[in-house]
This record gives structure tokens, sequence and C-alpha cells, in this order.
């Protein structure tokens, strides 16, 4: 796939401070998370890819094109920013009407555009009210209406869910999913783990500046797959799995839970260990009721990635 975004040895420092250091990443088509702790550098990454901030190093490319000082470029890219930066006085149709006039458009086509990302964002009841009244969830979402106004092709999203009620962040994932679907790439920052992988299998990961991991979070697995695996098994016969399950070449220890009738298994090799369960689960007594691992999400990823 030809990619969306493309940083190729890039590093942004500020004086002694490094916010970027020799990050090297292609980033493709529809919806990619970019995850990290705090100080890793996404909003750093984000504003050099929207042409807010200077290389010191290397080049950021989008569509193709080298983004700092574009000003055509930057009508076919959009951003929803971590901050917010309102006249609080400004109600939501004048300030995505106003930013959707800013890219270009002329007045009757920024009334639609305007018109049809308020609505799509759920903010049509709230429009005429000052922003300066609007709840978190609200400001959230009028910021992504603005980014979303002028129809950009690549969407940069930064932190969009932070502080939003759980009923706001439904919706959001909701729009961003709806957004990918409709075939535009968009680059989503977060440190809510598993609402990233509800949203996308595909991660960027930063720490310290720095590219950790970058593809399919199973792919991602994979490659710490050598380190045991954790599964919780529960069974009726719980005791009895365990000295079955003792002898497999590929366990590396099971330790019994009484009180939960279950077992937590370390393995190596957790395709295999899984590959036997279905027809070991048939055997008379065992019963195996759920088997779940905590290592299998994203949070267990990140963890191990950015501890290395």
């Amino acid at each position: 796939m030809t990619p969306i975004v493309t940083f190729q040895d890039v590093s942004k420092w500020y004086g002694n401070v490094i916010g970027i250091n020799k990050l090297t990443v292609d980033i493709g088509p529809g919806v990619t998370g970019l995850l990290g702790p705090n100080g890793a550098g996404k909003s750093t990454l984000l504003q050099l890819a929207t042409g807010q901030l200077y290389p010191s190093q290397g080049a950021v490319r989008v569509l193709g094109q080298h983004v700092w000082n574009h000003a055509d470029l930057n009508r076919r890219i959009g951003l929803c920013p971590e901050q917010d930066a309102f006249y609080e006085w400004m109600t939501g149709w004048d300030f995505v009407f106003t930013c959707a006039r800013l890219t270009g458009l002329s007045r009757r086509a920024a009334r639609s555009a305007a018109e049809r990302t308020i609505s799509s964002v759920g903010m049509e009841p709230h429009q005429n009210r000052a922003i300066g009244g609007y709840s978190k969830g609200m400001r959230q979402r009028i910021k992504m209406a603005q980014a979303l106004v002028h129809d950009p092709e690549v969407l940069f999203l930064d932190e969009p869910l932070t502080g939003t009620d759980p009923l706001a962040r439904r919706e959001l994932m909701d729009i961003i999913t709806r957004i990918g679907n409709e075939g535009k790439s968009v680059l989503v920052s977060s440190h809510v783990l598993y609402e990233v992988q509800a949203l996308t299998s595909n991660i960027v990961l930063l720490n310290r500046g720095r590219l950790v991991a970058h593809g399919n979070v199973r792919q991602i697995r994979d490659l710490i797959d050598k380190h045991p695996h954790h599964i919780k098994i529960e069974c009726d016969g719980f005791r009895q799995l365990a000295a079955r399950m003792v002898g497999w070449d590929d366990v590396e220890g099971v330790r019994v839970i009484a009180k939960d009738r279950a077992l937590m298994v370390e393995t190596h090799d957790p395709d295999a260990f899984y590959g036997r369960l279905p027809s070991l689960s048939l055997e008379d007594g065992l019963a195996i009721k759920s088997v779940y691992s905590d290592d299998d999400n994203l949070e267990a990823v990140f963890k191990y990635l950015v501890e290395l």
C-alpha cells in the first residue's frame, strides 16, 4: 500500500530535550492508533505531520508531499488538537463555519459543510449555544466537526476521547470508525488502550521519542510470545487438568487457583497450547468453562514493550 504519512529519519529537539528521535515509519490508509506513555512524543509527531513544527532533521511527508509551509496540502488534512483554543463567546455554528471559510470554502459551500459536519457529530441541537457553556464532550465533538468540515483526506486526532463521559466517548468512537469506513485515513492518538483496540488493530507505539513497534497488534504480540504467556482456565476438574498440562513441553508452569476452580498456565507457545484445548475439553470430568488471557490484549503488549 502507498503510505499516507511518511517519517524518514526524523528528529525534533527543543534545546537539550528530544521530542522525536530518529523516527522512520510509514503509516498506511485506514485508522491507525498512535500510542505511548506521557512524554513519548505523540503530540510532537502529530504537530510535525500537520506542519505545525519543522523537523530538526529528516523529512515528513503526507500524501507524498512535504508538509512544512504547504498551504495547499493543509486543505487536504484535518486536525483535532488535544488543547482547546476557542473564542468562548462564539457559538458552535460560528466556530465551524469560520473554520470552513479559513480553508478556502465560499460562504455557500462553508454553510453547507458546517451544517453537514455539525449534524454528523451530533451537535445540531447545541449549535447555536456559546461554546463557553459546552461540556467537555460537546467541546470535543465541535472540534471534530471543524476538523472534518473541509472534507479532508487525512485526519489527525490528538487524544479526542480525553475527558469525555462514557456516552460521548462511545459516540466519538463510532464517528472515528465511520470516517475510516468511508475511506479516509485517520491517525488517532490515545492513552486509553482498550478504546484504541476497539477502533483499530493497527498501531504505532512510541516511547521516549523512539518507535517501539508498528503494525497489527497480533503481529506485535507474536514478537514477544517467546516470553511466558499467561492463560487462565476455569474448569470443574481443575486439579486433573493441572496434572495433564504439567507434562506438556510448551508449558512453563501451572498454578492452581482453588477458590476460582481455575488454573493459571504459563506457556511459551500459546498457539500450540490453544490448539489442544478443544479436544481436551471434551474429555470426561474436565468440562473447561472459560479460557482467558490478559496477555492477548493491547495493554499487555503496551506494558511489555515500554518496559523493555
